[in-house]
């Protein structure tokens, strides 16, 4: 007992300088970041370029030359009937690659979230949908390739909100799961007007969480105080080095409750067919399982449902990419120490 006892108070001594050492850093991050700007670059890329290009290596390895010889002399009929359509039209003329272009076909654009637990993504992701936004048309479609197993509560709610800024628009919207949408993933999937998933995807959980450590009674042992001042009855409810009271807890729980709810009322909006009480019980499902749930609406992953768009229609990845500074990386890094020591507060 002793020895875990001196252990304890080793290891509190610890995390306090180590917080302390990562307090310092973060003032310094802080203060030359003001002098840094962040750049970003939007890129474009048409799909449609690689699937013919693959079909070709394989066409030209497995078929012998009469059967080549027909394949391309139907690919070269029906590029030359695209562009006498397209001449035909009134309207404005630019580069195939370009995605502003007017084109008969119907448009793709492809998106990827791959979401950490603070949802940093989101930065991209805003500047990429209002990019989609500034071409797409309801006869377009925008489909996401959602990975996450969630985080922080408001950090996926504006995540959630840029994807309603594509249902707004009246815009298709498609989000796809190869991986896992979890907790504030699935908040995320829930917009969609369709949901595909690979069938061992992980979908759900769809629930509140908020460890908290609590160091109270080995301080106490070791007749060491801890004050924490604070104006307001709730300002701070569970604490890691106080004595948490009965009351605190309990309006600590009710705030988790009350995020709790908001993500149901969320999901129900948005996916009314699903029995939101029989899936908000923090549970996760794969995906064959969700499907059977109604929490997913096809099982395919998206790289069949990009192939098969493929033939007559335009895919465009769009990719908004930022160059980070280094005092944003360590600043990062710096914060990523922080919840791994404390934990997060209201995560999804």
């Amino acid at each position: 007992m002793q020895f875990l006892t001196e252990y304890g108070l080793f290891l509190l001594k610890a995390l306090t300088i180590v917080a302390a050492i990562l307090i310092v850093i973060a003032g310094i991050i802080a203060i030359a970041s003001k002098k840094e700007k962040h750049k970003g670059k939007l890129e474009i890329k048409k799909l449609n370029a690689k699937y013919e290009s693959m079909q070709e290596t394989l066409n030209e390895a497995s078929l012998d030359k009469a059967a080549l010889k027909a394949i391309k002399k139907d690919k070269k009929a029906r590029a030359k009937a695209e562009k006498k359509a397209a001449k035909q039209k009134d309207s404005q003329t630019s580069k195939s690659a370009d995605i502003s272009a007017a084109s008969d076909k119907k448009r793709i654009f492809i998106l990827d979230f791959d979401g950490d637990i603070r949802a940093t993504a989101v930065s991209a992701l805003r500047e990429e949908i209002t990019a989609v936004l500034t071409v797409a048309t309801p006869q377009d479609e925008v489909l996401i390739k959602v990975e996450s197993g969630g985080g922080l509560v408001h950090a996926y709610g504006l995540a959630a909100s840029q994807l309603q800024r594509i249902r707004a628009k009246n815009i298709p919207l498609t989000i796809a799961v190869d991986k896992v949408a979890a907790s504030g993933g699935y908040m995320m999937a829930c917009v969609a007007n369709r949901i595909l998933a690979a069938p061992f995807a992980i979908i759900g959980s769809v629930g509140v969480a908020a460890p908290v450590a609590n160091f109270h009674r080995l301080l106490k042992k070791h007749h060491v105080d801890f004050e924490q001042l604070t104006a307001g009855e709730y300002k701070r409810t569970m604490t890691m080095f106080g004595e948490n009271t009965s009351k605190a807890r309990q309006k600590f729980q009710a705030d988790l409750d009350d995020t709790h709810v908001l993500f149901k009322d969320f999901i129900n909006s948005n996916r009314p067919i699903v029995d939101v009480d029989k899936i908000s019980t923090g549970e996760h499902w794969y995906g064959v399982n969700a499907f059977d749930l109604r929490l997913v609406d096809e099982l395919k992953t998206s790289d069949d449902f990009l192939l098969a768009a493929s033939n007559d229609t335009d895919l465009y990845e769009v990719k908004y990419t930022i160059k980070q500074p280094l005092t944003s990386k360590l600043s990062q890094a710096v914060q990523l120490g922080f919840e791994k020591l404390f934990g997060t507060v209201g995560a999804i």
